[in-house]
């Protein structure tokens, strides 16, 4: 039995495209943008002595740079994933990023098989936009399970500071000390905002609008509600944290019901793959009988669209909207 290994070097290449790009990442911007640290970024790059103008120049760049690059041909597919992420790296730095893995992949494939230059070439730039764009959006998934599990603490924390006697902005301020990343830089922003002048209401709204968080919208029309017809705001936001934490939970218990669905899901649509790749590797010869017959590429093709809608229908049974 003649073993091949070049399905084994691509996902090889692959998984070290992933590696590369997180690497990067960590080389370029260090620990700065890390989401488990106690203090979070914007406190840190004050206590290093950067003054409060830079910092809050520094994070809306930051905040605001992947949704207002629309020049970017194709980058539109990429920039609201990145933009939920809050990736550090500029549009035009992930492009070059891209491009650079792409040529590295291509010396991979190069190295490893011996395929022909036009399929190393498309290899090459699927594994280095793919990648990248895997990476982000595991990221950007990452960071907003975050922010919504922070989020009740955080209201909770305002509503304790508004019942003692603190005006709005300083329960803001609190929780930009209080609470760690990402939410706490957020709010850090909003409080930074809020002391330049601008409205907290619409710093609130900015903030649900990048982040495309329902709860964070909530929060954003509670507090308009309270500036322009009064009331007590510590009891208004009380009855929103209870909401949003009664949301939460119903959340989780859905993703527990549905757990075990989008495993089998998930396994049923892996597995035909799977199983070519293992059929490639131990008898690279199996379709040499049937791959030159005129209806080889035709039913191929037909199998993997018939795989396709088998994810999709997958996708939408174990989607349950809530």
């Amino acid at each position: 039995m003649v073993l091949s290994a070049a399905p084994i070097i691509y996902i090889v290449i692959f998984v070290a495209v992933l590696l590369v790009v997180e690497g990067l990442y960590l080389l370029v911007f260090g620990k700065s943008i890390s989401l488990n640290s106690k203090v979070n970024r914007r406190l840190e790059m004050l206590d290093k002595g950067a003054k409060r103008d830079q910092v809050l120049e520094q994070l809306r760049k930051e905040a605001s740079q992947h949704l207002s690059t629309n020049g970017i041909p194709l980058y539109s597919l990429l920039a609201a994933k990145a933009q939920k992420a809050n990736i550090a790296f500029s549009p035009r730095q992930l492009l070059v990023v891209m491009a650079v893995l792409s040529v590295l992949a291509y010396l991979g494939l190069t190295i490893g098989t011996s395929a022909d230059p036009a399929v190393r070439t498309l290899l090459a730039v699927l594994m280095g936009v793919g990648g990248v764009y895997i990476w982000v959006n595991n990221k950007a998934n990452k960071r907003i399970a975050l922010i919504e599990e922070q989020l009740p603490d955080a209201i909770e924390l305002m509503v304790r500071s508004l019942r003692v006697g603190h005006p709005f902005s300083a329960a803001v301020q609190i929780v930009a000390r209080e609470v760690a990343d990402p939410l706490g830089t957020e709010f850090g922003m909003i409080a930074d905002e809020a002391a330049y002048g601008r409205d907290v209401t619409e710093s609130l709204k900015s903030l649900a609008e990048r982040t495309d968080m329902q709860d964070l919208r909530f929060l954003a029309v509670a507090v308009t509600i309270q500036q322009q017809s009064g009331g007590n705001l510590a009891e208004i936001l009380d009855g929103l944290a209870k909401v949003v934490r009664a949301r939460f939970r119903l959340f989780r218990r859905v993703k527990a019901i549905t757990a075990e669905a989008k495993w089998s899901g998930t396994f049923l649509s892996a597995f035909p793959l799977v199983a070519l790749v293992g059929i490639q590797v131990m008898k690279p010869d199996y379709y040499d009988g049937v791959k030159d017959n005129a209806a080889f590429v035709p039913v191929a093709i037909g199998v993997f669209g018939f795989l396709a809608l088998n994810v999709l229908f997958m996708k939408i049974m174990t989607t349950i909207k809530v």
